[in-house]
């Protein structure tokens, strides 16, 4: 063999031999690369695993990765994608100008169907006094965690708020009223429990990573309160705060302070009153909710307008939506927007999650 003879074929084989090194790789039962890669057998026979799944015969065919299907979590409702002219449905009575509309375009979601109540929420501090009190302390459960239950006294000038003080969190008979005395930072926590509990459960089974809980943004909020009523100025729709027989359909205060009008002089259960169109209850009255977003007044003209949220950690105001038994009819409207600081806790704030829906639509596969 001369010289060029033998040059060539080293040039051969320094081509060939990466080209029969990876498809060893592929062929061992012992690879990294199918563990990682999710190598699996032939289905022509023969026993042997084809390497990295989705590349067969020197081709990519990769398709769908078989056993996920997202399903609503328990006690939420599908929220669908649409597109809402964002802010006041009416007159801004209060002259503040931070109400402004704004054509926005939602993705779709899932979300709480309630509030969440005393007795979910006491799941959660349990578990950070059994799990985690070694790790944060019991200190910082008892004062950022735990419901502060002195609210209803220290909220309101000479006010008698004993009976709740003291019964409100802790008794059975308030087990299924909205969770209050919440600081933002304390929901934020929640949902992240509630995202590790349901995944740490997913891992056990060898099922694939469910999307986070959380906060939902202003818009989300405001979208799914409407019920996909275009304008709609209150959850139900109609710009009335009672129905035709004289029923309140929210827990607020009418008549300039009768509370007791509506049915409850306080809070109500989180399935009181009748749900919107997307099954949602207490979406205007009862208690104001958390949202994901930084208080900002140029939140319109700076936000875009698909699936907007305005983020600054820098801001210690915290949106709130929706109005609570102490409010009038105003703070109930779809389109009011207001806020609290985010270490601030309310005898008149609580809050619901959200979570992403993955990949297509029901009904649209």
């Amino acid at each position: 063999m001369n010289k060029k003879m033998l040059k060539t074929f080293l040039k051969s084989l320094l081509v060939i031999a990466p080209i029969v090194m990876m498809q060893s790789c592929g062929s061992s039962s012992k690879s990294p690369l199918g563990k990682v890669f999710g190598g699996k057998k032939s289905s022509k026979g023969g026993g042997k695993d084809i390497g990295m799944d989705g590349i067969r015969d020197g081709e990519i065919m990769a398709t769908s990765r078989k056993g996920y299907k997202q399903t609503a979590p328990y006690g939420m409702v599908l929220i669908p994608s649409g597109s809402l002219m964002m802010g006041q449905a009416d007159e801004d009575v209060m002259s503040a100008r931070i109400s402004m509309n704004k054509r926005v375009t939602i993705v779709p979601f899932y979300m709480d169907d309630t509030e969440v109540t005393n007795h979910e929420y006491r799941q959660f501090v349990n578990s950070m006094m059994t799990d985690s009190v070694s790790v944060l302390g019991e200190e910082f459960i008892m004062s950022t965690l735990y419901p502060d239950t002195s609210v209803w006294s220290k909220d309101f000038t000479y006010h008698n708020g004993d009976q709740m003080t003291e019964y409100y969190y802790s008794s059975p008979a308030f087990d299924m009223y909205p969770v209050v005395g919440i600081s933002w930072d304390a929901a934020v926590y929640f949902c992240k429990w509630r995202t590790k509990l349901l995944n740490d459960n997913r891992a056990q089974k060898n099922l694939f990573k469910s999307p986070r809980y959380r906060l939902p943004s202003e818009a989300e909020w405001e979208w799914a309160a409407r019920g996909g009523k275009e304008g709609a100025k209150y959850p139900w729709g109609n710009p009335y705060v009672a129905n035709g027989k004289g029923c309140f359909l929210a827990n607020f205060k009418p008549y300039r302070g009768n509370y007791r009008a509506d049915g409850y002089p306080y809070t109500a259960p989180s399935n009181a009153f009748n749900p919107n169109d997307y099954g949602l209850y207490n979406m205007a009255g009862n208690v104001a909710e958390w949202c994901q977003d930084a208080y900002a007044e140029s939140y319109m003209p700076v936000t875009w307008d698909l699936n907007p949220v305005y983020n600054d950690e820098n801001e210690p105001r915290k949106i709130i939506k929706g109005g609570s038994w102490k409010d009038v009819a105003y703070f109930l409207e779809t389109g009011t927007r207001t806020y609290e600081f985010r270490n601030e806790r309310r005898s008149y704030i609580g809050f619901r999650c959200v979570m992403d829906r993955l990949g297509s639509v029901p009904g649209r596969e």
